[in-house]
């Protein structure tokens, strides 16, 4: 008889999802699904605010990114207002932007993934986290601890607050930078660097030991997108929108970012909260695309900075045209890391990083404004509409993880196919398939803000969890 394994929760990630595995007669995998079971309304609720508290109310949206919607929210205000920001308070979001990329990745390399890693995918499963790579590999556990505090310290050293920082606004940001702090800033630097390095040197090594994992980890051709600067290098903050096939060939270059609309298209399914955005040229599915540090590796010609273009040259080495599996995602983290070491030690440096001027202010001058930036999941695009007294009329947020949505659930459904059996379902073979989805390291607080009526279904179920009644809307 058929069956449906479901893995409840989908665990060490942000927010909450299970995963449906559907078993054939022969109890072989047919299909599986990632549901995002959580919904939370941002872009409803933000109608009829006042387009200036758009960066502080977005960043709500989560408490491990804040400083992306911060970063993405801002950038459609100054669009709104039609300013051109002064030029130490882009440094400053630079900068700031980083750090939260450091902390981030640093919370889903070392806490997350690390326990598979470093323990097994087939080990203990109540062992199978960071206490127990503290319990085995002390030194390693440590660095993710102090890197993620490294980032951490510089956001509060700019904005005032680990978590849900004020201090970026339309038109800058609402503070300069002091000396004390810029040094504070500066010694850090060098120290994240060198965590990064002998770290991203272990797992080098360690990558002979994950050849299964990396066959079939969401490995398979799809498009990439993400911003470049208008050279082609790794950027975070500003740039220009491009997109790349599997070959590593350029479809899409150039592209405005207020001019997303042009290239991405938006679909829903039943079985999630979370929307498919997809690439309309080539439509809905096929239209599938990566977007995050894998994807920012794969369409940027050079880094720009020294160890980060080193590591960069030996990451493509791995396969010709685009790097394709999602396992790789680790290994493109830790090479991002030691780019924002590198960048933002050369920012600080700046003697005009001290600069007192730091923010431009305006009336709203236009109804619509786009801000797109680098989060550390990915692509992240606010998209705002107000009325001529400044309140939001409609909001649209696309958000990273929504991008990879598509991957993701061809992903678990690859990794099911190769190691799920339901003849004998292992521990281990179920962890993989949930590894999979944390090699994306998905933020489903952050994603799940649908606009326009999806579709639902919900069901009842009894106590022994059979579906009693369902009511469905499409």
């Amino acid at each position: 008889m058929p069956q449906t394994v479901t893995i409840e929760p989908v665990t060490r990630i942000e927010g909450h999802a299970r995963i449906t595995i559907d078993l054939d007669d022969a109890g072989d995998v047919a299909d599986a699904h990632f549901h995002v079971t959580q919904f939370r309304g941002f872009e409803k609720f933000c109608e009829g605010r006042p387009f200036t508290e758009m960066p502080a109310l977005t960043a709500r949206t989560c408490g491990i990114c804040p400083v992306s919607h911060l970063m993405a929210s801002s950038k459609a205000c100054d669009e709104l207002m039609a300013v051109q920001i002064p030029p130490t308070a882009d440094m400053l979001r630079r900068v700031m932007n980083l750090a939260q990329l450091m902390q981030s990745h640093a919370l889903s390399f070392f806490h997350l993934s690390s326990p598979d890693m470093l323990l097994g995918w087939d080990s203990d499963p109540l062992r199978r986290h960071i206490l127990g790579v503290a319990a085995v590999k002390p030194d390693i556990a440590r660095d993710g601890i102090r890197l993620r505090q490294i980032g951490q310290t510089i956001i509060d050293l700019l904005g005032g607050k680990r978590v849900h920082p004020a201090w970026m606004v339309g038109g800058g940001v609402n503070a300069p930078l002091t000396t004390d702090r810029r040094d504070e800033i500066a010694a850090l630097a060098p120290e994240a660097l060198e965590i990064t390095k002998r770290n991203l040197a272990w797992f080098k090594r360690s990558l002979k030991d994950y050849t299964d994992e990396a066959s079939c980890f969401a490995n398979f051709p799809s498009l990439f997108l993400g911003l470049v600067d208008r050279n082609g290098a790794l950027e975070h903050y500003d740039g220009v929108l491009r997109v790349v096939d599997a070959d590593g060939h350029v479809l899409e270059d150039q592209i405005d970012p207020r001019r997303y609309t042009d290239i991405l298209g938006e679909a829903v399914e039943d079985f999630s909260y979370m929307k498919f955005p997809y690439y309309k040229a080539k439509g809905y599915p096929e239209g599938m695309y990566r977007v995050g540090p894998l994807a920012r590796l794969n369409l940027c010609d050079h880094a720009g900075t020294p160890v980060a273009d080193q590591e960069l040259a030996e990451f493509r080495s791995i396969q010709r045209g685009a790097v394709l599996s999602s396992f790789h995602y680790h290994y493109a983290r830790l090479i991002e890391v030691i780019f924002a070491a590198e960048r933002i030690a050369e920012l600080v440096a700046k003697p005009e990083i001290l600069d007192e001027h730091v923010r431009a202010k305006a009336r709203p001058n236009r109804a619509e404004g786009v801000g797109v930036a680098e989060a550390p999941r990915g692509t992240l695009i606010h998209h705002y509409h107000i009325d001529k007294n400044g309140q939001i009329q409609q909001c649209n947020l696309i958000i990273a993880t929504g991008h990879n949505n598509l991957a993701m659930n061809a992903g678990v459904k690859q990794v099911a196919q190769r190691f799920v059996s339901g003849k004998q379902l292992e521990e281990g073979a179920l962890n993989r398939v949930e590894a999979v989805i944390r090699c994306f390291d998905p933020c489903l607080s952050c994603a799940t803000h649908a606009l326009g009526q999806m579709p639902m279904r919900i069901e009842l179920r009894d106590a022994t969890g059979s579906v009693v009644d369902e009511a469905v809307r499409d």
